[in-house]
């Protein structure tokens, strides 16, 4: 006896004999929609009266699209039964979501009961507006929902059903679809699910393989699945002229010399410089590290120097217009986008790039002692400001845009002259000494403060904001150096700075200590 034979004789639940009632929660680009057309299409294909409704969310992820189908067996003649327009509170039997956090929004809801509903939803994430706002990680922890979801549901069936149909070359409906037909919460065989995507027309082949995957996790589910993992990347080989490779292999050697608990960070941090900039900026980075290590030892386990790896090579690789230019044409980048969008041959990508410079980024390109005055003069920062500080629209996918971004990414050599690059190292050099110095007289606060720079990040106003707050966290931080637990008070001001945008979370940590300081 086949698997769908079996799932076909088992006894209906009771809560489903008369209407069953059926809700979809999806955000845009989820394909809500199609599961809904395809659960309805099933429903009257197999003798079932169904009607299905939707009520739209917000845009930008703050909510999530209602779909709402209500089913009932119908023979032809009998009367239509009249069916609800939406979901109701401790009335639904069926629960479908397209996202982790959209099963916590069900429960909160009240469409999740133990008495009556079964839970199927996909474990990945696709982030709320909120969660990205946050400066620091914002990310709501899934474990909180899947625990409610395991006592508000009478059955609970969860898997990463995303990359799933990704893997299928499919989209997370269609692996949604199969989860409903493995759970057997329906009274349709296989072959029913089947036919309504065959009917579709549309991705049939990449859809009844996402379904046949999703159908045989949700029949045979284990207590915990885990997310699939991502196919694992290859390392890019170092090809280049044979002068070039020998002076690479050379600077590899010596993050190879550190010791293991800083060469861990430091090759992808070497990596990252260099890319950045040239082969002569990644031997300037281990030369800091070099630095930071001869105030460091094993005794403390290398941990000054290991996020020394990590965060200067950050402060090194900053966001100018140079880099901005420089990864947005790179064909790299092309190539993910076309997979991300599923580009084939035959069709057309169009691609705008988003940009609002200030006069900041301008002058930050002049070369550093003329741009240095021209900061310094209000009528030449109007001046710039009229000029350029208004968003722009580039697209390119035309040659135009291309030409000019792929000019401005070619500007490596000319990033040292700049006054951005002048500002970045006289910060970058005052932030080591600032830290170092805490070095011999409280280590721990040392290594706080060299985790600090993980505040700067961007550019623009989000990068003048971060610098902001670095400032007024190291400030605070060393105003209480002598205390013990001065350390401690300089992670609290960084998870503070991290929690909101605005710092709000921030004044209050430093009015607390200004009440003691």
């Amino acid at each position: 006896m086949t698997l769908h034979e079996t799932l076909d004789r088992r006894p209906t639940d009771p809560a489903l004999s008369g209407i069953i009632k059926l809700a979809v929660l999806a955000v845009g680009g989820q394909g809500g929609g199609v599961l809904t057309g395809w659960i309805e299409d099933l429903a009257r294909a197999n003798g079932y009266a169904a009607q299905a409704t939707s009520v739209a969310g917000v845009a930008q992820r703050t909510g999530a699209t209602v779909y709402y189908v209500e089913m009932a067996p119908h023979r032809p003649g009998d009367p239509v039964p009249v069916f609800s327009l939406m979901p109701a509170a401790g009335d639904v039997d069926i629960m479908v979501t397209a996202e982790m956090m959209e099963a916590g929004r069900a429960i909160l809801r009240g469409f999740v009961t133990p008495d009556r509903t079964t839970l199927i939803t996909s474990t990945h994430r696709a982030l709320a507006v909120s969660e990205k706002m946050v400066p620091g990680d914002g990310i709501a922890p899934s474990d909180e929902v899947r625990a409610a979801a395991e006592v508000a549901a009478r059955r609970f069936i969860a898997a990463d059903f995303d990359a799933l149909a990704i893997r299928s070359g499919s989209v997370i409906s269609a692996s949604l679809f199969g989860a409903l037909a493995g759970a057997g919460v329906l009274p349709f065989p296989r072959e029913a699910f089947e036919a309504a995507i065959l009917a579709s027309g549309k991705g049939v082949e990449g859809s009844l393989r996402a379904f046949g995957a999703a159908f045989d996790m949700a029949a045979e589910p284990s207590p915990d699945v885990p997310a699939l993992a991502p196919d694992p990347a290859m390392p890019t080989p170092i090809t280049g002229p044979a002068t070039l490779v020998a002076e690479w292999d050379r600077l590899a050697a010596r993050t190879e010399a550190l010791p293991p608990p800083v060469a861990e960070l430091a090759r992808p941090g070497l990596q990252k410089v260099v890319d950045f900039q040239d082969l002569a900026y990644g031997a300037e980075y281990l030369d800091r590290l070099a630095g930071v290590q001869a105030r460091d030892s094993d005794a403390m386990g290398w941990m000054l120097t290991r996020e020394a790896a990590k965060h200067v090579a950050n402060a090194m690789a900053y966001d100018d217009i140079i880099r901005v230019a420089d990864l947005k044409t790179r064909a790299a980048r092309f190539a993910r986008i076309g997979r991300e969008m599923r580009v084939k041959d035959g069709n057309l990508l169009y691609l705008t790039e988003f940009f609002h410079p200030r006069a900041a980024e301008i002058l930050g390109m002049f070369p550093a002692r003329l741009g240095a005055r021209m900061e310094a003069d209000p009528k030449w920062v109007a001046r710039l400001t009229r000029w350029f500080d208004r968003g722009r629209r580039l697209r390119t996918d035309r040659l135009p845009a291309f030409v000019l971004l792929h000019i401005l990414g070619s500007l490596k050599s000319w990033r040292r002259r700049t006054l951005r690059h002048a500002q970045e190292q006289a910060h970058l050099a005052r932030w080591m000494e600032m830290a170092l110095a805490q070095a011999g007289r409280n280590y721990d606060l040392a290594v706080e403060l060299i985790r600090c720079r993980r505040l700067i990040k961007g550019y623009s106003d989000t990068h003048a904001r971060g610098q902001s707050k670095f400032d007024r966290v190291t400030g605070a931080s060393l105003r209480i150096a002598g205390r013990p637990d001065a350390a401690d008070w300089c992670r609290r001001l960084r998870e503070a700075a991290l929690k909101d945008e605005e710092g709000r979370a921030l004044d209050g940590a430093i009015r607390t200590i200004e009440s003691f300081a």
